[in-house]
């Protein structure tokens, strides 16, 4: 059987997504696909709008055949941490490919700038350190100076799908996988586009603004009637979404009882930043406020959204450091076809796989714990204890596609 990797949030699961699914497998030639599904916790330092759980259903009605989880050491990441994670799990799964969304869709333009970078380090490195020093952010200064070395290609790396998929590469290349990559181009909506589509397609950014205006029915055109299903049952049994306005209360609280010293050892608060943001929270009266005011050149939203989620959690600088690849896979959900692969290449797999809480122990392990914690601490009682609970009990989904059950 041969497997197509790819790493996806599903914040929610829609169109787009099924669109990428398909043609991930039909350019591999895959039998399977698996998914890499960050946990509470995304790249963007947001929350998950819904539970790990129905989103692992989402993708599974969606077509995907394995799904497994990013451990939160990874999940709130720069993208190359992000991507080193990722890739680490898929190759220890033996994927014979990784296929991603990109703005580009030529595979080829990646090699391409990729080699440019390799054969310039140097120069690199020396542009990136000196475009810091201008006041950018970190991710703009790699993106420049990509560009700075590499004037022959036409590979747009400002563009975010674009710079998560030349991590991807480079990880397949730092870890010495075998697996090919693959893209796929993004269909209309851009990764950033607020406009709700009248079309079928729509980014997720767009179906979350729509959803924070109330009308779930609203994206129905969108997302796939599953999607729809799992989004509705949520809100009713939870009364709610996870948004980061949910969170501002302990965040505050969090912050005010807080020492400049003690939040300094939070990862990701550097070059003094922790005092910048102790002097903010007393006057913000919500997260966009705090946002608002703590923005500059420098610290983009994204970075600073990931370390207010730091902060929620209580990780340290210490317990990420050095962390470059996952130690373990946490087994979400399977169809019967990924259940087939799992016991075909059970023998060969290179790192532990984890189908139930209990019976597991790591460092990083417990982190994932620590923010599943954090993340259902916004539920009433007692729906927050049985979340938590679930999460210790629950063994992976076995999902069959017919009739449509799980088990």
């Amino acid at each position: 059987m041969k497997a197509v990797g790819i790493v996806v949030e599903y914040n929610p699961f829609h169109n787009g997504h099924s669109y990428h699914l398909q043609q991930a497998k039909a350019r591999s030639g895959a039998d399977i696909a698996i998914a890499v599904m960050s946990g509470p916790f995304l790249q963007r330092g947001e929350p998950a709008l819904i539970s790990r759980w129905r989103r692992t259903k989402m993708a599974l009605e969606g077509g995907v055949d394995l799904v497994v989880e990013l451990p939160y050491a990874f999940a709130a990441q720069k993208a190359e941490t992000f991507a080193a994670g990722a890739v680490s799990i898929l190759d220890a799964l033996h994927v014979d490919a990784l296929c991603f969304g990109s703005e580009s869709g030529d595979i080829t333009q990646f090699t391409a700038i990729l080699a440019h970078r390799r054969a310039n380090q140097a120069q690199y490195e020396a542009h990136v350190r000196s475009l810091v020093r201008t006041g950018i952010s970190y991710p703009k200064a790699q993106a420049q100076a990509l560009q700075a070395i590499a004037k022959d290609t036409t590979l747009d790396v400002s563009q975010p799908n674009n710079i998560l998929g030349l991590h991807y590469l480079q990880a397949l290349q730092s870890q010495g996988s075998q697996a090919a990559p693959l893209t796929v181009r993004r269909l209309a909506a851009g990764y950033h586009d607020q406009t709700f589509a009248t079309d079928t397609i729509a980014s997720a950014t767009s179906i979350r603004k729509q959803l924070a205006n109330g009308d779930i029915s609203a994206i129905g055109n969108v997302v796939p009637a599953s999607t729809l299903h799992h989004l509705h049952e949520y809100y009713h049994t939870y009364g709610t979404f996870h948004d980061w306005e949910r969170y501002f209360p302990l965040l505050k609280y969090k912050l005010l009882t807080m020492t400049a010293a003690q939040l300094a050892s939070i990862y990701e608060a550097e070059e003094g930043l922790e005092h910048r943001v102790l002097d903010c929270i007393r006057g913000a009266v919500s997260f966009t406020d705090l946002m608002e005011q703590l923005k500059t050149k420098r610290y983009t939203w994204t970075r600073l959204q990931r370390l207010c989620v730091h902060i929620l959690t209580h990780t340290t600088k210490e317990q990420l450091k050095d962390v470059q690849s996952s130690p373990y896979i946490r087994l979400l959900g399977m169809s019967r076809q990924g259940q087939s692969y799992l016991s075909m290449h059970k023998k060969k797999l290179k790192l532990p796989l984890v189908t139930h809480a209990k019976a597991y122990r790591h460092p990083l392990f417990e982190l994932d714990h620590k923010a599943s914690a954090v993340y259902y601490s916004i539920l009433p009682e007692p729906l927050r204890s049985l979340m938590l609970k679930q999460d210790f009990v629950q063994h992976p989904l076995r999902y069959d596609e017919t009739p449509k059950a799980y088990s």
